[in-house]
């Protein structure tokens, strides 16, 4: 004989309906997820020796490649921290592109992340620096939840 299986409990399951599905963050639409995986193919040196050094997990964090984020693929994000790391190179400083990153941010901000922009001359030209800045700035940050303290009381334990 078969036992019935129990239906998910909230937060559990793939159906967002059943509170389910994962969040809304990691929804982005598949020609994103697309553009995604070929940036990941087509790294400049200062993202390659950034990428390098945050596989690493400074201070335990860990930090996804090339994520995608509603419309915007971001270099580098820290979902613990919601920090997103931009890596910009010459080019973000000509034209209407100072324009368009601040329209980018603002959009990021929106999703409730923030955003860290770090030049790719100090990537190649101080890259300890570069991580210890970012650690910093998580640690004042502060992770987005904290650790459970343990398991929750028993029935008929003292809370205290």
């Amino acid at each position: 004989m078969v036992e019935p299986q129990n239906p998910p409990r909230n937060g559990e399951g793939d159906q967002v309906k059943l509170g389910g599905g994962g969040p809304h963050i990691l929804k982005a639409p598949i020609k994103q997820v697309k553009r995604a995986r070929k940036l990941r193919r087509q790294l400049s040196l200062p993202e390659v020796l950034l990428l390098q050094a945050l596989r690493q997990r400074p201070n335990g964090l860990k930090f996804r490649l090339q994520f995608p984020v509603g419309e915007i693929t971001t270099d580098f994000a820290c979902l613990s921290h919601r920090l997103i790391i931009e890596v910009d190179g010459e080019s973000h400083n000509r034209g209407d592109q100072p324009r368009r990153d601040a329209a980018r941010d603002a959009s990021l901000r929106e999703e409730g992340f923030e955003v860290m922009r770090i030049a790719a001359r100090d990537v190649l030209s101080n890259l300890e620096g570069v991580v210890a800045g970012i650690v910093a700035h998580c640690e004042e940050v502060g992770p987005l939840h904290q650790p459970a303290a343990g398991p929750p009381p028993r029935a008929g334990e003292d809370r205290s």
